[in-house]
């Protein structure tokens, strides 16, 4: 059997400095291992903030229904703002603000009118489209904005003889803005022969 020319078992036989030299070696390891790992703490910082700069904008408030002026004879009484939801009606990313509003009255269900509120910079709230008329006669059951479709119930009375109070039809229906107008369709009748749209500049 043929043994090798070194002693066996040669890198037992250490000394002092041998075992000085080793502990600068991995020293000089464990400093270069921590240079390459990644700076967690920079990252988590920057993150947020790039991720802002490339999908968020200044956030635009929606204009403020008690702002506004509305087309409605109430006398001394003055107005309420009974429901409002915002939301971006044409896609421009501003939002517009819906408004049902119906004279300020302590008896009886007085007649909502249903108005789309915009806004310019530093400029009040103004009206861009009457989605319902007070003149129609009709309240406003569920009211809802979601991914710029506006959906109602709308409450009515089938003669002038059914008490105010008590509105003996409903009818639910969706507005959305095509074309330059706000379509209005009615979810009860499948047809769109009967849709009718209130013009608006949004």
């Amino acid at each position: 059997m043929q043994t090798s020319a070194l002693p066996d078992l040669a890198h037992t036989d250490s000394t002092a400095l041998h075992w000085l030299a080793t502990a600068a070696a991995m020293a000089a390891v464990v400093a270069a291992a921590g240079l390459l790992q990644p700076d967690t703490a920079a990252s988590a910082s920057t993150a947020p903030h790039r991720t802002a700069v490339q999908h968020g904008t200044a956030s635009v408030a929606p204009p403020d229904p008690a702002r506004a002026a509305f087309p409605l004879k109430c006398g001394h009484a003055g107005n309420t703002v009974a429901k409002e939801a915002p939301g971006d009606l044409d896609g421009d990313g501003r939002p517009e603000t819906v408004a049902v509003v119906h004279c300020a009255a302590g008896l009886g269900t007085p007649p909502s009118g249903v108005y789309v509120l915009t806004q310019e910079s530093g400029a009040a709230p103004r009206i861009v489209a009457t989605l319902v008329d007070p003149a129609q006669k009709m309240s406003v059951g569920d009211f809802t904005v979601r991914e710029g479709v506006v959906s109602a119930t709308l409450l009515g009375y089938s003669s002038p003889s059914v008490p105010s109070c008590c509105p003996d039809e409903q009818e639910k229906v969706t507005w959305q803005w095509q074309n330059g107008a706000f379509v209005r369709n009615s979810l009860s009748d499948d047809s769109d022969d009967s849709d009718d749209s209130a013009g608006g500049n949004a």
